[in-house]
């Protein structure tokens, strides 16, 4: 049976405490694997792709494009388990992010 894990926005670093998503590189629905970029999200200093820690299906998305969210708030979901899921949990942290 399947897992449902969620993917909060990790800590960017220098203190920056949001992100505005400028793109959503998946849909609901979509396989993805670990550490493929989900999202690009603008900072006060930088665009960035987000990569998710998880592989799986993403079972729903958090925010539309142009929405700002804060650090920590849910990305997306996704369902992890089964036949054909990655193994759990990258071994790649983000700068400030931590697993």
């Amino acid at each position: 049976m399947a897992q449902v894990l969620e993917f909060k926005l990790p800590d960017l670093g220098e203190g920056l405490t949001e992100a505005e998503i400028v793109r959503w590189l998946v849909e609901v629905g979509d396989v993805v694997t670990v550490d493929q970029p989900v999202v690009e999200v603008e900072t006060a200093k930088a665009m960035v792709e987000v990569p998710c820690p998880y592989g799986g299906v993403v079972t729903a998305r958090f925010g539309d494009e142009g929405t700002e969210l804060p650090v920590g708030a849910p990305l997306l979901t996704v369902a992890v388990g089964g036949a054909a899921a990655e193994p759990e949990g990258s071994g790649n942290v983000l700068v400030g992010y931590g697993t």
